[in-house]
């Protein structure tokens, strides 16, 4: 599919390190209050050395200069260590602004492997050694740790910032959402999905049923507009369904001294704060986020990509960095973790495999977000999302992560380019947004009905008679398919053709 009208940019172009241009290996196994553990591997991944070493310099130029004792003059070092909290850190900028490689490997990775070499042990040496022998055993998944300069650095930490603090902010609402229903257990008649400004100006000022059942709407609804900004037909439909809510919870509960009233509405009214709190420092980061990401993509490139959005930019700029350390698409697909597991054995090779999830959760979750955008606006999209779903069986969620790891690789070629993303048809003609969404609507609607089945085949899996005619003839190969496909109404047996009805029977 062709993304823009900027010619395919070659992989040699945009990315120049080898994995293996270092002749000896330091694998690291960082300590949080204890000292790091160090095991050096010659080209050949013989071990030479182990050392202990703490975050100082003189210590770190002692381990370097271990590392590279009898190897020849302008050999490198490959630096190795899993992102143990910030341990990481001033290990990988001593050695990289050395002109030495280092390598952050997923702790899932690390721990499979550090399974092979210590059986029943676990030791920092065992840990190190495992990290020494990773270049040798995946070094095609490996990339190099590119330090960021100022403002890029700047956004990496704030883009971080602000995604702990979403979801703490998220957890402290569904905190007040369980303390609500404690008290009011017909929670739900108001409070369908999330704890809205509007709501949390009622429980803040009334979280005891007792108070809030005996207020006049009228009244509620003028302080609810006062202190969230909201519509006066908004408040009044908000505050008459509160008030019922409170007087089904005294219908119910009356005054029975197991529920502790006040003192559920004192810590609602705490976690209240709090979340008041967390708002005020989100809106703070975001602004300075802003600044960072202007500085770093001033034409605002990665905002140009379907879907994406004023968040969506600084954390796509930030995730991916230099475009150039990736070589080619299937690595930026396999560093968000968007890409399947692989699975071969001898010559087969098992497809539809879960997805590794590695990385970060924060990228592929923003991702996911604005590939279920991208899919109403983007043709090419909206015909991936629309192949999975009718074609292959695959349900929504599956679908959109599918649509997501061509997102990302779409985002890292915008970014290389830099060139604005250019929305075109299937057959690679320019349109449009309105344009891209009237061809979304007119030729890549999944039928409802299509959506009802996989949801229902998501939630069931095998529908009874096809467990039993799998039973019947102890196999499932002919009744296991993928979603609800098109299926033959006839099955063999024994040499002889049987109908599937007749088989539930």
């Amino acid at each position: 599919m062709v993304i823009s009208d900027s010619p395919v940019i070659d992989k040699h172009d945009i990315y120049k390190e080898d994995p293996m241009e270092a002749t000896r290996v330091i694998g690291v196994d960082l300590g949080i209050a204890s000292s790091h553990v160090a095991v050096i591997c010659d080209e050949t991944g013989e071990v030479i050395g182990r050392r202990q070493f703490r975050p100082k310099r003189p210590s770190l130029e002692a381990l370097e200069a271990a590392a590279l004792d009898g190897a020849e003059e302008g050999t490198g070092l490959c630096v190795v260590m899993e992102p143990t909290g910030a341990a990481w850190l001033p290990v990988a900028v001593f050695f990289i602004r050395r002109g030495h490689t280092v390598y952050r490997v997923s702790s899932s990775k690390a721990s499979d492997l550090r399974k092979f070499f210590s059986r029943h042990t676990k030791t920092n040496a065992i840990d190190a050694l495992t990290l020494a022998k990773m270049p040798a055993v995946d070094a095609a998944a490996l990339l190099p740790l590119e330090l960021p300069e100022a403002a890029a650095a700047s956004l990496g930490r704030r883009v971080r910032a602000v995604n702990r603090l979403i979801e703490q902010l998220a957890r402290h609402k569904e905190r007040i959402r369980a303390l609500a229903r404690q008290v009011m257990p017909a929670l739900a008649d108001v409070v369908v999905s999330e704890i809205r400004g509007a709501d949390l100006v009622v429980l803040a000022n009334y979280g005891d049923p007792r108070v809030l059942a005996g207020l006049d709407p009228e009244n509620l609804a003028d302080q609810v507009v006062r202190q969230s900004g909201v519509g006066r037909a908004y408040a009044m439909r908000r505050a008459g369904a509160w008030i019922s809510v409170a007087q089904d919870a005294i219908e119910l509960y009356g005054d029975d001294p197991a529920v502790a009233f006040t003192d559920v509405a004192e810590e609602i009214a705490s976690e209240i704060a709090i979340v008041r709190l967390l708002q005020a420092e989100i809106v703070r980061h975001e602004e300075r986020r802003e600044h960072a990401y202007r500085a770093v993509d001033p034409q605002e490139i990665a905002r140009s990509l379907p879907g994406v959005g004023a968040s969506g930019g600084p954390v796509l700029v930030a995730a991916i960095g230099r475009p150039g350390r990736f070589p080619n698409a299937s690595s930026v697909r396999r560093f968000t973790g968007l890409a399947p597991r692989a699975s071969e054995t001898g010559n087969s090779d098992r497809k539809g495999q879960p997805m590794s999830k590695a990385g970060a959760s924060w990228l592929r979750d923003q991702l996911f977000m604005s590939a279920n955008v991208a899919r109403r606006i983007d043709p090419q999209l909206a015909a991936i999302y629309y192949r999975q779903m009718v074609e292959n069986g695959a349900h929504h969620t599956k679908a959109v992560c599918i649509v997501a790891a061509h997102l990302a690789e779409r985002a890292w070629l915008t970014l290389a380019r830099q060139t604005p993303y250019v929305l075109r048809d299937v057959d690679g003609s320019e349109v449009t947004v309105a344009e891209g969404k009237a061809i979304v609507a007119e030729r890549y609607q999944v039928p409802d009905e299509v959506r009802r089945r996989r949801r229902s085949h998501k939630k069931t899996g095998k529908v009874p008679h096809s467990v039993l005619g799998a039973h019947s003839h102890g196999s499932h190969h002919q009744v296991d398919r993928r979603g609800d496909l098109p299926r033959p109404s006839t099955v063999t047996i024994n040499g002889s053709t049987v109908k599937r009805a007749m088989i539930a029977t």
